[in-house]
């Protein structure tokens, strides 16, 4: 103890260990401990900009439903249909609460219910039929967006366990979400007699991927934990350390309360003892030591008997929200404090008290991509600009929420697609590389955990292990087992790495003959402007980036028709995740382009895209991409996918959508008739294992779905990347693995998905012209423009005319054959105005003189 409370007093880094033992302080130690967590507060609201205050938010509670599918043992608030009036509050008692607690100077609604109450109980799932709504958190969506522009109050949403999916739906119509962790100690969810035994939602590892997809997707998020509730001292600390992991990687935890288990009569835990009150300020001392002077650490007030002395001391520095209107709806025995009675203890202690917002200052101030526009000036019109605070004698007023009247107006850099190529990007990082991507340390600790790439076989001779594989492989290629596919992917230069070329290409010839296609098409990247905050790409830029780029509806049209023009057959349309385009906008591209090119077939949107629109308008995948098609979408590019799995994923990117939101995208599309693309990003922080899981997941979902048209390979392109600038990835993959690769994909993807695709781009002329001599058989495109990975450092240019891909072809030794998207033939027309341009539109192109 006295070694620990001595590391405590001096500040340095407590281990799980010393975090243990300080939480049996008491007494004169508890007071060493309360001390050394006063300091570290003291300083984090000094660096914060507001030393010596404490801070509260004025809250509304709106008990939404008291339905749940949980069965928590120690929980009064849950109940059963019998005993409320209705599964839900109406809309018309959600408007009147909030607006009572707005002439009462509430800033904050805190949205308060039970987990999908729907699965468990029928009179949910009636009265979210009657009503019109398919879920319980679309009816959570319907009435933050009611309360926003009718009110004014800003909505702090705790709807219990979400989805990645569910965060992008709520995020535009909340300041802030929040679920408190409770625990990280699995046994009381899943052993008979825990106090979560029978509550889906309560097991930790679900809960804490809920705090890494809010982190991943930039939403404030607010969790905490219970204490007293038959967890163990080293379980409590492992639950501290578990917060402390996410909020440093994602920096989206904006609060964590540390609240006091209260017995409540009636439960099946009536009998047990409450926290005491000692403990809890030893838990919260050793909370704020563990979490540092940056978080902000809260005690709920009508929870602790009193002691408002006692918690200040042990390192809190709000109160959270406290209501003048509505009781504690999850302990509605314990009423609120007073206002004037915080303020008086805060004084008595030192300090002043503040109101703020429900989102916290230091989230008001950054604004994007905490923030989503469509709630920004919500939170502007209540906040000091100057602290973040709430603005003091601000009132809630209503203002509309919508969608962006304005989608595509034309901005910042348009002409990157082609200066890209002359004058280079400004630079080679965004300003706030250190932080939109996450913590880089954390980082750097998960990647350590990943197994590295082996070394290739050795050069100019057969392994008798590499022979029997391919011997496996001829016979049944489709069929290989991952430990054969792992042995091939090893194989070393020389004899190796040509006997499975010219496997993969007997395999090639065999399934779709000698030509080598290719489409004329053109790119139409209509914004890069995204905070996603994917660490591979060198693409996204912030809005005030100058490289950042928006081009207007006018603009796209134009591009499409001056591919027209010169032969095209397809644009391929994607673009950033842009924080002010509406999900409609997706759909006015699409016709846009139909309007002026009609004949062009539109090859558009990557599942990310689709995802976010899909969230932003409020729709399923599948209304959606309906919607999609009829406004002209023909194809989906399979983008998106980089590796399909989520440990490769969360260091690649901070908030793409995960595994499973692709899969189901690709495989909705394919259910309504629209194909798409698949690909694989390989060589940064990912080794074959990876790239034997995700070619054969993409073989199984062809099996399942046949609407894949092709699979592309795609290399990482490292040079700019932020990832590799960091040192955390390798350079991309060697020449060897590039080749390796390929022929793989033509073997395992056989009799499943006969178009492998190469990235000319990515590759160069010498690593296309031998992966053409191992297994592939298309080029992709002409592409016209090119800026992903010119901006990423790639130095193959930015357009391949016809005559250049068929010199690719021809090196090759292979004839070549210009395809439709879905390679299909192309029109006599097509072929002879692409010709007459050579596939690419140039401002000074003239038609090309023949004889």
């Amino acid at each position: 103890m006295r070694r620990a409370l001595r590391r405590a007093r001096d500040g340095a880094a407590l281990d799980r260990t010393e975090a243990e033992t300080l939480l049996h302080a008491r007494d004169g130690q508890l007071d060493e401990l309360l001390a050394a967590a006063s300091r570290v507060r003291d300083a984090g609201l000094v660096a914060a900009g507001r030393p010596g205050v404490i801070t509260y938010s004025r809250s509304v509670f709106v008990p939404l439903t008291k339905l749940c599918r949980d069965r928590c043992h120690y929980c009064t608030f849950a109940t059963v249909p019998g005993r409320v009036p209705a599964a839900f509050l109406s809309p018309d008692e959600v408007l009147d609460i909030v607006r009572r607690g707005a002439e009462l100077g509430c800033k904050e609604v805190l949205f308060t219910l039970g987990d999908r109450p729907e699965d468990r109980w029928s009179a949910a799932r009636e009265w979210l039929e009657e009503a019109g709504y398919p879920d319980t958190l679309s009816y959570v969506r319907a009435m933050s967006i009611k309360v926003l522009e009718e009110t004014g109050v800003l909505p702090h949403l705790n709807p219990g366990v979400l989805s990645w999916t569910d965060l992008q739906r709520l995020k535009p119509v909340s300041a802030s979400m929040g679920m408190m962790l409770e625990t990280t100690a699995t046994r009381l969810w899943s052993e008979k007699g825990g106090p979560h035994f029978g509550s889906p939602d309560k097991e930790p590892a679900v809960r804490l991927r809920v705090l890494e997809d809010a982190g991943r997707s930039s939403v404030p998020f607010t969790t905490g934990i219970l204490i007293g509730i038959g967890e163990t001292l080293a379980e409590r600390v492992d639950s501290l350390f578990a917060i402390r992991a996410v909020a440093r990687q994602y920096g989206g935890i904006q609060e964590v309360i540390v609240q006091n288990f209260r017995a409540k009569p009636d439960t099946a835990m009536a009998g047990m003892a409450d926290a005491t009150l000692t403990e809890l300020a030893a838990t919260v001392a050793v909370a704020r030591l563990v979490l540092g002077p940056r978080m902000r650490i809260q005690a709920p007030p009508n929870l602790i008997g009193g002691e408002f002395d006692l918690l200040l001391r042990a390192g809190i520095d709000d109160w959270g929200g406290v209501s003048p209107l509505t009781p504690d709806h999850v302990n509605p025995e314990r009423p609120w404090p007073a206002e004037e009675e915080l303020a008086r203890h805060a004084s008595a202690a030192g300090f002043s008290l503040a109101e703020r917002l429900p989102i916290y200052p230091e989230y008001v101030l950054r604004g994007e991509p905490w923030l989503d526009p469509r709630v920004a000036g919500h939170v502007a019109a209540l906040a000091d600009p100057e602290t973040g605070l709430a603005a003091p004698g601000g009132v809630p007023v209503g203002r509309p929420w919508q969608e962006p009247e304005v989608a595509l107006v034309d901005s910042g850099r348009t002409d990157l697609h082609t200066s890209i190529d002359t004058e280079g990007r400004t630079g080679d990082r965004r300003d706030d590389f250190d932080s939109v991507y996450g913590d880089w340390e954390s980082l750097r600790a998960q990647v350590a955990g990943l197994p590295s790439p082996s070394a290739p076989g050795p050069a100019g001779r057969l392994r008798p292990e590499f022979t029997s594989a391919l011997l496996r492989a001829e016979s049944d290629p489709g069929g290989l087992s991952d430990e054969d596919a792992l042995v091939l992917l090893s194989a070393g230069e020389g004899t190796e790495i040509t006997a499975l070329a010219a496997l993969a290409d007997d395999v090639r010839r065999d399934a779709v003959g000698d030509d080598v296609t290719y489409v004329v098409t053109r790119n139409i990247n209509f914004t890069n402007v995204c905070y996603t905050g994917c660490r591979f790409c060198a693409f996204a830029q912030r809005r005030t980036d100058s490289d950042a780029y928006t081009l207007s509806l006018e603009q796209v049209g134009q591009r499409a028709v001056q591919a027209w023009e010169v032969g095209a057959t397809e644009v391929c349309m994607q673009g950033g995740i842009h924080p002010d385009l509406p999900g409609t906008a997706y759909f006015d591209i699409a016709a846009e382009v139909k309007r002026r090119a009609p004949g062009l077939h539109v090859h558009a949107f990557s599942p990310m895209e689709v995802v976010n629109g899909a969230s932003r308008t409020n729709l399923s995948i599948r209304d959606w991409l309906t919607a999609a098609r009829e406004s002209g979408v023909d194809s989906l590019p399979g983008t998106a996918a980089e590796i399909l799995d989520d440990d490769v994923r969360w260091v690649l990117t901070k908030g793409k959508l995960p595994t499973a939101a692709w899969v189901e995208v690709v495989t909705t599309a394919h259910e309504l008739g629209i194909p798409t693309t698949s690909t694989m990003m390989y060589g940064h922080v990912d080794n074959p294992s990876h790239w034997v899981a995700h070619i054969k997941l993409i073989r199984d979902l062809q099996a399942r779905t046949g609407g894949f048209t092709e699979f592309v390979l795609l290399p990482f392109v490292h040079t700019n990347a932020p990832l590799y600038l960091a040192g955390i990835a390798r350079p991309g993959p060697t020449h060897l693995e590039n080749r390796a690769v390929h022929a793989l994909a033509r073997l395992l993807l056989h009799g499943r998905i006969p178009n492998i695709q190469t990235s000319w781009v990515k590759l160069g002329t010498p690593g296309v012209v031998d992966v053409l001599r191992g297994g592939v058989n298309d080029l992709g495109g002409t592409l016209m423009e090119e800026t992903i990975s010119r901006m990423a450092g790639s130095e193959n240019g930015s357009y391949k005319t016809i005559a250049d891909l068929e010199a690719l072809a021809a090196a090759a030794g292979r004839p070549a054959r210009q395809r439709g998207t879905t390679y299909g033939e192309v029109s006599a027309e097509r072929l002879a105005t692409g010709r007459a341009h050579d596939g690419v539109w140039r401002p000074t192109l003239l038609p090309l003189v023949s004889g």
